[in-house]
């Protein structure tokens, strides 16, 4: 994305801050120049013939053009206009002389002065503002996605056709989505892309295609503004997305490396004040066998204490957090890891349990905005709305939904949070849309219906991980007790199904292995929804863009994934370049076996899935 130009207001100052301000310059880059000229007295004209003044009009002229250029343009200028122009001016007295060399002292100066401040001028400028960066990243989320949620909360509370969802209100473009090696990118180039502002392979964790780490908005933001940063997720925290922010490995299941990272075990030590989500398997020791899934025995849990850093793991301490009042700053860093593995989906989540996705996102908030509340550097704050993605990998209309209408909730309070702090942005974009959702489903062979039907999702109470986790743990040899559990449970009880068919429940109930079992259910409730999938993977469609806050208009239109990377660093005034020197020589290799992470749901190809009520 080209740079754009900032508004006026960002560069404006008044005669008497740009005199200061050029004098301080002066005073700090060329300070031996300037003792130089003054120790020779070259500025007292009143005691110097006519050879000595012109040597003094050109030092004179030299110094102003220096205070706001390089060298080579100090060196070119000083040729110019010094050697040249001064001394072929048409007016040979010395009054004349002393107003031409005043008149080109002035040109030199603000054709220099604007020079700097639309490039070096406003990148200082940036750097000396408070601001906010808050990104939000609704993994797998495409438009229909949006359609679909939307559809469904007008229709089931009743509200005008016109309702906007809390994204709809801040709809400023799309963003491309494609990765290096592919035109469907996964989630680890997708956020390697807006980190590091580069495309890669998919799978590659803030690596560039070369396998070298790149820096990332977060460690820059950290280093080169001393900003305060944190990740929210609801899945591990070392999964795909928020690892793209503060870790380097060549492959996205190198979780265990990843965790090492996130505590500040490499070369520039720990850039991450606060990360809420799951994942706290892989911070806890092989020897604790329940509770482990990293594949040594180092206890990185214990490392993080260590190190400082204040361990949550249940609702209770989350609760006790103090996110307004003098306790904030004192709590950072904050590891909080409220689920073993990834939280729950929002359709199964315990309050009493796991905090939300709006929950967790206002207390970041609070804790990162009373911690920075005395201090000119603000922060950068990644959330991610992780679930959406896995429950379209597993065609699950309903936890999909439940999902979106979650971060929803955690968009309105980030929103709020914009208007009371003016000098924050957020920006909210997905890194690929999953499952090839669709609000439309043919059931039969003759001309479709033009109908989808949102409230065939409205009774539903449980995800379908968590059914075929249930129904999978039912004893399997007394097939007419598990027909009546899937009868009056499954179909009527959690998936509000009142009108289920004999060879449905008898499907369901013999079925034991995992993803055919899944592939079943997702059946149930999309074929009455009729909504429909293409894949149990990703897509290449183009994803939208929102934004709200200090300069999201620049935002607008159809962006690449890179650009919205971009955006960042030119709102904070960061150097990526300079972090990938620093951790060139970091480990980007788990030294033991990775765990490969399973897939989430199968499209069985030999299935007559595509006209099931024909058969």
């Amino acid at each position: 994305m080209s740079q754009a130009k900032p508004p006026y207001s960002a560069v404006a100052r008044t005669s008497q801050e740009m005199s200061s301000q050029h004098v301080r310059f002066a005073h700090e880059q060329h300070l031996s120049e300037a003792t130089d000229i003054e120790e020779s007295e070259l500025f007292d004209m009143r005691a110097r013939p006519t050879e000595t003044m012109e040597a003094a009009d050109n030092d004179a002229l030299y110094y102003a053009v220096s205070l706001g250029s390089r060298r080579r343009t100090r060196k070119v200028l000083y040729l110019v206009f010094a050697d040249g122009l001064i001394r072929d001016l048409p007016c040979r007295s010395y009054s004349g002389r002393v107003f031409w060399v005043t008149v080109l002292s002035l040109v030199v100066v603000s054709v220099v002065g604007m020079v700097w401040l639309y490039s070096d001028g406003i990148s200082w400028m940036q750097r000396s503002k408070k601001r906010n960066v808050i990104l939000m990243i609704s993994d797998g989320f495409g438009p229909a996605s949006e359609t679909m949620a939307r559809n469904y909360v007008q229709q089931i509370n009743g509200l005008p056709i016109g309702y906007k969802s809390p994204l709809d209100e801040i709809l400023v473009g799309s963003s491309r989505t494609r990765s290096k090696d592919s035109l469907v990118t996964d989630s680890a180039a997708g956020a390697t892309a807006f980190s590091c502002l580069m495309k890669t392979y998919n799978g590659a964790i803030a690596v560039a295609e070369d396998k070298m780490p790149c820096g990332t908005v977060l460690e820059a933001a950290k280093l080169q503004r001393g900003m305060l940063t944190g990740l929210v997720a609801t899945s591990r925290i070392t999964h795909a997305t928020p690892a793209s922010f503060s870790a380097h490995v060549t492959h996205r299941e190198m979780e265990d490396l990843i965790a090492e990272y996130q505590i500040g075990n490499y070369s520039l030590g720990p850039v991450v004040d606060l990360m809420f989500g799951g994942g706290r398997c892989h911070f806890m020791p092989n020897t604790h066998a329940n509770v482990s899934c990293r594949m040594d025995a180092r206890d990185l849990w214990s490392e993080a204490q260590a190190a400082g850093f204040n361990t949550l793991s249940t609702r209770k301490q989350f609760d006790a957090l103090d996110s307004h009042g003098s306790g904030a700053a004192k709590a950072l860093p904050i590891l909080g890891a409220f689920a073993s593995s990834h939280m729950d989906y929002e359709i199964d989540r315990d309050a009493a349990a796991q905090p939300s996705l709006a929950e967790m996102s206002a207390k970041a908030l609070g804790i990162l905005d009373a911690a920075t509340k005395k201090k000119n550097a603000g922060f950068f704050l990644m959330i991610e709305g992780s679930r959406i993605d896995m429950a379209a990998h597993t065609n699950d209309p309903a936890a999909h939904l439940r999902d979106i209408i979650a971060y929803w909730d955690a968009i309105a309070v980030v929103r709020k949070f914009v208007e009371e702090h003016p000098d924050t942005v957020l920006i909210s974009v997905s890194d690929h849309e999953t499952g090839g959702f669709s609000t439309a489903k043919q059931l039969t062979p003759e001309y479709p219906e033009y109908l989808w039907n949102p409230r065939a999702l409205e009774h539903v109470r449980h995800s379908i991980e968590y059914i075929s986790y249930k129904l999978l743990a039912q004893p399997a040899d007394d097939q007419e007790a598990r027909y009546k559990y899937v009868r009056d449970t499954v179909f009527a009880d959690w998936l509000g199904v009142k009108d289920s068919k004999h060879e449905e429940i008898i499907a369901v109930a013999k079925e034991t292995e995992s993803i055919r079992l899944r592939q079943l259910l997702s059946d149930v409730i999309s074929n009455r929804a009729q909504v429909g999938w293409a894949t149990h993977g990703h897509s290449a469609v183009d994803v939208n863009l929102y934004a709200y806050g200090l300069n999201a208009h620049l935002l607008r239109g159809n962006q690449e994934n890179t650009d919205i990377g971009q955006f960042i660093v030119d709102q904070l005034g960061l150097d990526l370049g300079k972090i990938s020197g620093k951790i060139k020589a970091d480990r980007v290799i788990q030294g033991t076996h990775a765990i490969k992470e399973s897939w989430l749901g199968r499209r069985d190809l030999d299935a007559l899935d595509h006209y099931p009520a024909a058969h």
